[in-house]
């Protein structure tokens, strides 16, 4: 049996295989190890996770996970999982490496993520060659759902949309303007908050202002990003909630940029599925 666990900042979507066949498929808390310690993910993985599958001795553990692209910090979850789970590997990577297995396999092309963060990567078919920072949400991010969450606040409350908007928004977040403003401001995990936001924004996308704060904040992901690898010889793929539900402005935005969209998918765990079955056959 192999566990394959695809993680974002927001939830880790857990998939249990056996000679190929999904067994189990378990969400848990997102297990950023910059944000979390082992014993808190641990403990997670101990009541929600070894319950729902029901087994602890697996052949290999594949974890790919945000903020998993540093020795010490994957040693936080390698040791996380081996609290719980009697495995003969323990392989953990960034989910950018995860998505650029999962989308492109042994393709070369420039692999992207749009969920609660961005990220972007030029892959060479084996590993990631070139990486711009994405800085997070106050510096980078562009077209995460954090970064739409928060264009999308400070327009909405400086009045920059239709009438009703910003009372059906706050509606929506039954909150008034100070509570909203506390929760930005001094609660903990504001950009998991803002990205919550993103259904609401989804959700009034027919609004020419919307659309508008959208199509721009992918163009900066675009030209932040993806224009700074080769995007003229190689394809751009795409992962992530925020880019499968506005994948038509994705492309709206690419094609004007002249940029060739490969393959937009909400998760790449199916692929990664079929490259970890492959590599034990």
């Amino acid at each position: 049996m192999l566990l394959i666990a695809d993680g974002g900042s927001t939830k880790v979507d857990w998939c249990l295989i056996d000679q190929g066949n999904i067994v189990n498929r378990v969400s848990t808390s997102g297990a950023n190890p910059f944000f979390r310690s082992r014993e808190d993910i641990s403990r997670e993985l101990a009541s929600k996770l070894v319950p729902a599958l029901k087994v602890n001795k697996i052949e290999a553990v594949y974890f790919y996970g945000a903020g998993c692209a540093f020795p010490e910090k994957n040693q936080i979850i390698r040791e996380a999982i081996a609290d719980n789970f009697d495995a003969g590997t323990i392989e953990v990577g960034s989910d950018l490496l995860g998505a650029a297995i999962g989308l492109c396999n042994n393709q070369p092309g420039i692999v992207c993520i749009l969920g609660t963060g961005s990220n972007s990567c030029f892959y060479d078919g084996s590993e990631i060659v070139k990486n711009v920072s994405p800085l997070g949400y106050i510096l980078g991010d562009e077209g995460s759902g954090a970064v739409l969450g928060r264009l999308f606040t400070g327009a909405c409350l400086k009045n920059q949309f239709t009438r009703g908007i910003r009372e059906s928004f706050l509606e929506y977040l039954d909150m008034d303007v100070s509570q909203l403003l506390d929760r930005v401001y001094k609660q903990p995990l504001a950009n998991q908050f803002l990205a919550s936001i993103v259904p609401f924004i989804q959700s009034n996308i027919h609004e020419p202002g919307v659309h508008d704060l959208v199509y721009h904040a992918f163009t900066d992901f675009f030209k932040k990003n993806v224009m700074q690898y080769d995007h003229q010889e190689h394809a751009v793929f795409f992962t992530g909630s925020v880019a499968y539900y506005f994948k038509d402005v994705l492309r709206e935005v690419a094609a004007s940029l002249h940029i060739r969209i490969e393959k937009i998918e909400q998760s790449p765990m199916s692929g990664l599925i079929r490259y970890h079955t492959s590599c034990t056959l």
